[in-house]
Parts: structure tokens; C-alpha cells; sequence
């Protein structure tokens, strides 16, 4: 069977590559005007539309280049060619790829992970496109992520059209791509005032509130109307724009049609308030035209919802209809805080400084501040009476010229679990507890994290795991774990603090859980009195918030009450009610209130 012949799923369903293939074809034909493509799921599928893309964008004369993982501005914006301007004695200006890909494209390989800054300069390029400067090239990003927490940055994505994902396309021979049409979109009349009320009113219905969306959506109405050679979109146009450009972007389903008149049919309408004596009657055919055009309105807003539903996928519609929007945030992990380093890491831009003190000359960088001040240099030490006629410096250089190499690293996050093994409710606590902290070991070594554990009962508090990534160590610790007991608050949170101080002491992030329902009734003596031991408890709550500890307090009690939220205040943290958690809900509800997580959710 030829493998370019439309296919379906068991399901039924269309290919992706279908759509996939259309969308390329709409780019193709004005790629400025879309700004580009977001393509998922690596494959042979994704690969023959990458490369079958790249052929007909060099056979119709336009560039198409590859950006790197790691770029800097000047290979990215255009900047000083050191080897020609040393050559030459003046400075050598080199263009950059936005530059060199202007009228093309820049493939992306693995853009979730572009920097925030790359991706600053490349949203900049695509405004500017936008806005008709036609010396920008447009997007091609390849989303190689398998956590649906990530994908690339939203800055970008939100500038490009179209979005496809084709992991479970199964055409990858032959595709059917012709080449770049020419053809004239603004040759097709303007959408009319029906036609852009319908494709808002479709947005409204799929939750996009993007403005970029709807315009993207109205130009590819008019393209896939100029692709077949009509002068004027027609609703055929208008379902390919909605199936391409705002399926994608679904965040809900559209609301169930209103029943209430069909369950009651014999119920007569509304008696119309009388006419205004004073003001002449309406004619009758204008109303009757009004009344035809809210029908073909409403009927084409249905058309156009209907065929939205058809393009998301069945695993997305799933989580629509539980009122899930897709977290495609990007930036979530188990590592830590962002840090300069001095000698590893990922490289960073280059700044003025000394080379001493650990910090290492970033030579290039040197050179390339150097070169443009060589002709004035050369003529003040021509003028410089003092200076000795001997032999000529190849490159004048002077302390300004000096840069030093940057890295950053992410530090390694320390999870440190602060358990109240007291006897109000021990046996479920630490059962949890237990269960949570198994859970984050077992993916310790992909997310570079580590757990620690105090347990506070009685009258102390005790660190029985140190932080560690061996799920074996965490076992043997949490095995013999004891409970019951009195409540001493206090002293579980300073444990808890001096542990966290000792991992940031050796470069780590550390993040507290506290598993409690926050009655404290044993104060920071040993001693007890509840008044004294909420005094002690509230002090020690402050102290981590000084020191500016990330904290969340869950209480997983069946009847949690206001002392829970009163401690998370005190912590300047997060609380969580979690009455029916198991270990396996504690532990999704932990990762998604990590600090990275919520940077990644803003």
C-alpha cells in the first residue's frame, strides 16, 4: 500500500499527517505571513515533512538554515568576523542566521529547551517580519520533549500559526508536498464581518484568547482559498482554518447546546414589548433579512465548532472534558535554582573582567571587543611621540578588551519531608509519607534531586533520612519509622531548617514538605502547653521564612482545620488540604508545587 495514501487510525481517525501536510502547503505559500510551524513527535513521519519541507523551500530559492543548541548573539544577530578583521586591519562585519535565513526558514531542533534570551531575540525577529520589514526568516521548531509538562517557549509558539503533532502519523514515504505555490493571498477579498465573527465566536467556544490566533486563523483562510483558486473564502476555507490554527490551541470544550427549549416545547415565547408609538414600524423584509443572517451566523459558528472538535485528538478531548487544560508550560524539573559558575555549566555570554580568581579569559570575546578600536588605536600611537619605533603589535590590546568566560548551572534540589509522627494521626501520616518519598526516589536519578526526612514526636525531632538518592538507604531508614506521641511543631521545623541550611551550604536548592495538621503541643523546650508550643512553632515558622526557604505544608488529616493554613503563612509557603491522598497523589501534588513548576505555570 502506498504509504502516502491517506490513512486511519484503528479509531477511524484521520492521519495527522494529513493536516500536517496541509499546513504545509499554507506555509509554503506565504511563510511571513504565518510566522511557522511547531512540529511534535520524533519519528520517520516528522522526518520526511522536515526534509521534504527543506526541498521545496531550496527549490523555490529561499534559505533554509538549522539553528544550534547554543548560540550566541552574534552568530544569531550578526556581529565582527574576527579572522577577516584581523586580516584586514578594520573591522569585518559577518551577518547572523536571522539574517542569512531571511525570506526562509530556521529549523529549531529540541526547542523546549532554547534559551529564554534566544528566544527573546527570535520573538523580536518575528514581530518585526510581522509588522512587513520581509528580512526575517520564519520558525520551525522541532518539540522533542517527552514530558507533557515541556515544550518550547511559549513567547514562540505563541507567534506561529500552525502546531502538529504527528506521533502516531504512519505516512512517511512519498508525501504528497508539491512545491511552493505561488499564488497571491491578498488576490482573495477580505474576510467578510459574518466570517471573523464565527472564527472569534469558535475561539471563545475552544478557550483561545490569543488575538494572534484569530488572525492567523483569518490568513489561512484566505491562502487555502487563493490555493484553490478562488477569489472569496467560503466555509470549506473557513473549517481548514479552524482545524489548523485553533484545534491546537484548545484549552476547553465547546458548551453542550441548550435543552431547556426542547424539554419544554408547548411553552410560548415571550410576548415582544409593544412598539413606541412615537417611532415608525420596522419594515418586514428587514426583519426577515436580520433573521437569515443570525441563521446562517449561528449555523456557520456550529459548522465551525464541529469541525474544531474533529482535529483534537481523542486524548486531548479526554482532557478537556474533565475541564484539564493541556499543561504545555515547559521549564519543570527536579533541579534546582538557576547559579552563576565559574568553571562549568552552560555557557552564558561573556562579560568585562579580569582573568584571575578562578575566572578564565574567553579569548574570541577578547579579540572581537579589540578589533573595531585597532585603526584609532594605531593612529594615537602613532601620535604618541614617547612611543618606541620598534616592532608593531599585531592587535593592540587594553584592559577594557578583557572578558571572562560565564557558566550557569543548575543546582541539585534537595526535598526535605518534615513528618509529624505524632499520635493524632501517625500511622496514616507517615504511611503517606513513606510511600511519597519511595516514589520521588524512584525518578531521583532523571530529575537530579534528592530527598531527605525528619520525623518530629514526643518531645524531639530526629533526621532519619539525610539527603540521598538511594531508594535501598531510603527503605532501610523509613522501615523502623516509629509514631505516636506528643506534637513538638517547633522542633521538627528547626530540624527541618538545619537540614535545608546545610544542603544550600553546599550549593544545593532545598524545598521543605511538612506533613502535618499543625496543633502543636510540645513548645521548642521539650515541654508541654499549647499556647507556648504555637508560639515556639510560629517562630520557628518565621525563621525559615527569613531565611527564604521554599515551604509547603499538607495536611492529609480527614478534617484539616485552621492551624494547617496558619503555619503555611507563617512559612510564607503554600498549603495543601489532601484529606483522601494516597502516596502516589502526595507525591503528584509535591512535584507540581516545586518552585520550577510554578516558574514554569506562570
Amino acid at each position: 500500500m502506498n504509504a502516502a495514501a491517506p490513512l486511519a487510525d484503528a479509531g477511524g481517525a484521520p492521519d495527522p499527517m494529513e493536516d500536517a501536510l496541509l499546513a504545509a502547503r499554507l506555509f509554503l505559500a506565504a511563510p511571513a505571513r504565518f510566522g511557522g510551524m511547531v512540529l511534535r513527535g520524533s519519528g520517520p513521519a516528522r522526518d520526511a515533512l522536515i526534509a521534504a519541507l527543506g526541498e521545496r523551500m531550496a527549490a523555490a530559492g529561499r534559505p533554509w538554515r538549522r539553528l544550534p543548541g547554543h548560540v550566541d548573539d552574534e552568530r544569531l544577530l550578526g556581529g565582527i568576523d574576527i579572522a577577516a578583521s584581523l586580516a584586514a586591519g578594520r573591522a569585518v562585519a559577518q551577518s547572523g542566521l536571522v539574517e542569512e535565513a531571511a525570506g526562509g526558514a530556521l529549523v529549531a531542533p529540541m526547542a523546549e529547551r532554547i534559551e529564554d534570551g534566544v528566544a527573546g531575540r527570535l520573538a523580536q525577529a518575528l514581530d518585526e517580519g510581522a509588522a512587513g520589514s520581509g528580512r526575517t526568516p520564519a520558525l520551525v521548531l522541532l518539540d522533542d520533549s517527552t514530558d507533557p509538562d515541556e515544550c518550547p517557549p511559549a513567547s514562540l509558539i505563541e507567534r506561529l500559526a500552525f502546531s502538529c503533532d504527528l506521533a502516531g502519523s504512519r505516512m512517511w514515504q512519498d508525501l504528497p508536498l508539491p512545491d511552493a505555490p505561488t499564488v497571491d493571498p491578498v488576490a482573495v477579498a477580505p474576510l467578510s464581518d459574518e466570517a471573523l465573527g464565527a472564527l472569534a465566536a469558535t475561539g471563545e467556544a475552544l478557550g483561545v484568547a490569543s488575538l494572534r490566533a484569530l488572525l492567523f486563523a483569518s490568513e489561512a483562510a484566505r491562502v487555502h482559498a487563493a490555493l484553490a483558486g478562488r477569489s472569496e473564502a467560503i466555509e470549506a476555507d473557513l473549517a481548514a482554518a479552524v482545524r489548523l490554527v485553533l484545534a491546537p490551541r484548545a484549552t476547553r470544550l465547546p458548551p453542550a447546546p441548550q435543552e431547556d427549549q426542547a424539554q419544554q416545547p408547548d411553552q410560548p415565547p415571550p410576548e415582544p414589548p409593544p412598539p413606541d408609538p412615537g417611532d415608525p414600524p420596522e419594515p418586514g423584509e428587514s426583519e426577515q433579512g436580520e433573521d437569515e443572517r443570525q441563521q446562517r451566523q449561528d449555523a456557520l459558528e456550529e459548522m465551525l465548532v464541529e469541525a474544531a472538535e474533529a482535529a483534537i485528538p481523542a486524548d486531548l478531548l479526554e482532557q478537556l472534558a474533565q475541564g484539564n487544560a493541556p499543561r504545555r508550560t515547559g521549564g519543570a524539573s527536579g533541579t534546582g535554582q538557576k547559579k552563576k559558575a565559574r568553571m562549568r555549566g552552560k555557557p552564558l555570554g561573556a562579560r568585562p573582567g579580569m582573568p584571575r580568581g578562578g575566572n578564565r579569559l574567553a579569548l574570541i570575546d577578547t579579540l572581537r571587543a579589540a578589533v573595531p578600536w585597532q585603526q584609532v588605536r594605531r593612529r594615537e600611537r602613532a601620535r604618541d611621540s614617547r612611543t618606541d619605533a620598534g616592532g608593531e603589535a599585531p592587535i593592540l590590546m587594553r584592559k577594557e578588551d578583557l572578558r571572562i568566560r560565564r557558566y550557569e548551572e543548575k543546582a541539585p534540589r534537595v526535598t526535605i519531608f518534615a513528618v509529624d509522627a505524632s499520635g493524632s494521626a501517625a500511622a496514616a501520616r507517615l504511611a503517606e509519607a513513606k510511600g511519597a518519598v519511595e516514589l520521588m526516589l524512584a525518578q531521583a536519578y532523571v530529575t537530579r534531586s534528592e530527598v531527605a526526612l525528619v520525623a518530629f514526636r514526643g518531645e524531639t525531632a530526629e533526621l532519619l533520612l539525610p539527603p540521598t538518592r538511594s531508594l535501598t538507604r531510603a527503605k532501610r531508614a523509613l522501615s523502623g519509622l516509629p509514631g505516636g506521641g506528643g506534637t513538638p511543631l517547633a522542633l521538627g521545623l528547626k530540624a527541618a531548617r538545619e537540614c535545608a541550611e546545610s544542603a544550600i551550604g553546599k550549593g544545593r536548592t532545598a524545598s521543605l514538605v511538612i506533613l502535618t495538621d499543625g496543633r502543636a503541643n510540645i513548645d521548642a523546650n521539650g515541654q508541654p502547653g499549647r499556647r507556648q508550643a504555637g508560639a515556639d512553632a510560629e517562630a520557628a515558622a518565621k525563621a525559615i521564612a527569613a531565611r527564604g526557604i521554599e515551604a509547603l505544608v499538607v495536611d492529609i488529616s480527614p478534617r484539616p482545620a485552621r492551624e494547617g493554613p496558619a503555619l503555611a503563612e507563617a512559612l510564607r509557603g503554600r498549603f495543601l488540604a489532601l484529606p483522601r491522598a494516597d502516596a502516589k497523589t502526595l507525591q503528584t501534588a509535591i512535584t507540581a508545587a516545586q518552585p520550577g513548576a510554578r516558574r514554569a505555570a506562570a
